[in-house]
């Protein structure tokens, strides 16, 4: 049974920064795409940032990149969005989502989705 569950989410000021965590369980990251996506109230859900199975490729949404960093601890089957220079448009439910890889990238096909953490950027 594959279970993703986020957290860290919270209320910062713009300018501010939150470390997001997606504890893993029933798959081992090694073989999993993983990725970030967020959903703002009527709002389409959007592509945020994703990590390759191998560990050695990141894929960054133009709007975050600079800003927001994916990256893991494979010992704890944990995925991490570090994110920095919070912006109020960044206010929306985070995502932690994994798809059974394949050699590239994706931002689309992911199949298994946690519950989702709020994240709330105050001006």
């Amino acid at each position: 049974q594959v279970q993703l569950v986020e957290s860290g989410g919270g209320l910062v000021q713009a300018g501010g920064s939150l470390r997001l965590s997606c504890a893993a369980s029933g798959l081992t990251l090694s073989s999993y795409t993983m990725g970030w996506f967020r959903q703002a109230p009527g709002k389409e859900r959007e592509f945020v940032a994703a990590l390759s199975a191998s560990g050695r490729d990141t894929d960054h949404q133009g709007s975050v990149k600079g800003r927001f960093t994916i990256s893991r601890d494979s010992a704890k089957n944990t995925v991490y969005l570090q994110m920095n220079s919070l912006k109020p448009e960044d206010t929306a439910v985070y995502y932690c989502a994994a798809r059974y890889g394949s050699a590239f990238l994706s931002r689309s096909g992911y199949n298994y989705w946690g519950q989702g953490t709020q994240v709330t950027v105050s001006s």
